[in-house]
């Protein structure tokens, strides 16, 4: 109430400067009388006061970080506060027969998009499943041909991971991936210049892989998550698709939005 009251204050200051200066401008040869003096000076004092006033205020809301002049905001900076908070959640190591249709479903349930990195072998096992993937809105990356640490191959060996898996992906959706998880996040560098894709790693990882704790794992993220985080879990467990249904759950209610990878990185 202070601030606003000091700001329409503030702009009268040189409204009542204005007319000061005219009236001195159009005295300036004449001889004022002492009421008109008195009445300049006052001005003078009044807002000499204000002045001082308005300092002291600003420089107190300015280092406990709240606006003085909040009418004075723009449409963009309100656009910016009440945009959600975005985060990626990503699955590695499918598609699974038993787990990922069951994910599907509870993320199509949720309007929540993901993306998921596939292993090569198992695309080709469940080709159904991951055009799945793709009608739901999901990205689809590359996780390697046989999940082998590509860091362990020769670069022929390690970029045949890659190719084959591409393949694959291709065959079933009609589109080449232009992500790759490669697995344990152990890339070789030198790839670089064999491949034009794109190397996702992840900010969260609750190893999820290592309970069947779906509670023990939610946690770990929701205590974690910051905006913007891409998390990482699993499709192959029936734990693992529990924790992030919870995930989801929980962090939505947080005003937070799931996207894909492609979101994140690019808009």
């Amino acid at each position: 109430m202070l601030g606003n009251n000091l700001y329409l204050l503030t702009w009268n200051i040189p409204c009542r400067w204005v007319f000061f200066c005219d009236t001195k401008h159009r005295f300036r040869k004449k001889k004022t009388d002492c009421g008109m003096k008195r009445f300049l000076k006052r001005i003078v004092s009044v807002d000499s006061v204000l002045l001082c006033l308005l300092v002291a205020v600003y420089t107190g809301k300015m280092q406990s970080g709240e606006v003085l002049f909040p009418v004075m905001q723009t449409e963009d900076a309100r656009q910016r506060d009440i945009q959600k908070k975005k985060i990626a959640l990503t699955f590695d190591d499918g598609p699974n027969a038993d787990y990922t249709g069951i994910l599907l479903e509870e993320l199509k349930k949720r309007d929540v998009q993901a993306t998921f990195f596939l292993l090569g072998k198992q695309a080709e096992s469940e080709p159904d499943i991951v055009r799945q993937i793709k009608k739901d809105g999901h990205n689809i990356g590359n996780h390697s041909y046989e999940h082998v640490n590509l860091q362990n191959l020769s670069d022929e060996a390690a970029i045949e991971q890659v190719n084959k898996t591409n393949e694959v992906i291709y065959e079933i959706t009609g589109e080449y991936p232009i992500f790759i998880r490669p697995p344990f996040g152990s890339w070789k560098s030198n790839l670089d210049y064999e491949t034009d894709m794109i190397e996702v790693l992840w900010d969260i990882d609750p190893l999820d892989w290592n309970t069947h704790n779906a509670d023990a794992v939610a946690n770990r993220v929701i205590d974690k998550v910051e905006d913007n985080d891409i998390i990482l879990l699993h499709d192959a467990s029936k734990s693992s698709v529990e924790a992030a249904v919870k995930i989801v759950d929980e962090l939505q209610k947080d005003g937070y939005e799931f996207v894909t990878v492609e979101e994140l990185l690019f808009e």
